[in-house]
């Protein structure tokens, strides 16, 4: 079964997608400059829905990139959102990981970054700014669900193998956002205990939300890179097509039954 990111580009390729618009934009957050990725298809419609891409812990890199124009194709105006600064990206897991500590050891850096991206993309003359969901990728699925956490106004955000652990849990009517998690079954980073807590959390916060858990999937299933870079960072992550194409066709449900 080929990827779905792989039957995209031959689409592409074919020509297709004609209409597809893309282009790297900036915006900052206090006194960081961001380099985020928009992604669009002028045959959509002029108001498109608007969804954030966050990516995984090795930054903003062509699989984020990917999955922006996937949502492009489907008539949504996507930004990668760039949560390190300046576009930065790596395959290397010890310059991955202090990328992503160097933003949730300083209090509100997310947040502030997130919001950035979120402002951005409302400003887009093409987005229909109360249609604005979020997904994301191992920490950005982390990062999406704090958002929802906090109360940000988004229709709904998608947590694709993401950690389900926080410090900042829900409050009762604090989640704005419809929640989805979509897990790998054998995550051996996501625990049995952290997702009944999660659960019990949404529920205390009388959250609307959903968790499916993916037999046999590993952390990282969605990216097809995942064989290859924890091979080579030594990581139990790996790629599952199955719960990849489940998982995105679950995604679509969510964003059909909200904005179509």
């Amino acid at each position: 079964m080929k990827p779905i990111w792989l039957v995209l580009s031959l689409l592409i390729a074919s020509g297709a997608q004609a209409a597809l618009r893309e282009r790297t934009v900036e915006y900052s957050a206090g006194d960081t400059r961001l380099r985020g990725y928009l992604a669009w298809d002028d045959a959509k419609g002029l108001k498109q829905p608007g969804v954030l891409v966050v990516h995984e812990w090795w930054g903003l890199n062509d699989y984020a990139r990917q999955r922006a124009k996937m949502l492009a194709e489907l008539g949504y105006t996507a930004l990668a959102v760039d949560m390190y600064g300046d576009g930065k990206s790596s395959e290397h897991a010890a310059e991955a990981s202090a990328f992503m500590k160097s933003v949730l050891e300083r209090a509100d850096i997310a947040k502030q970054r997130f919001l950035a991206a979120l402002q951005f993309l409302r400003e887009q003359p093409n987005v229909d700014v109360g249609k604005i969901a979020a997904i994301g990728y191992c920490f950005g699925g982390s990062t999406v669900l704090n958002m929802a956490r906090q109360g940000v106004e988004l229709a709904a955000v998608v947590s694709f193998h993401g950690n389900l652990v926080t410090d900042t849990p829900a409050k009762p009517g604090s989640v704005k956002a419809k929640v989805l998690v979509l897990n790998g079954a054998a995550d051996g980073f996501v625990t049995p205990q952290s997702i009944a807590d999660f659960e019990k959390e949404m529920a205390l916060a009388k959250a609307d939300y959903r968790v499916v858990n993916y037999p046999g999937a590993k952390h990282g299933f969605t990216n097809p890179d995942a064989d290859r870079l924890g091979k080579a960072n030594q990581l139990d992550v790996a790629y599952d097509a199955e719960a990849d194409r489940l998982s995105w066709t679950a995604m679509q449900e969510l964003f059909d039954s909200l904005f179509k």
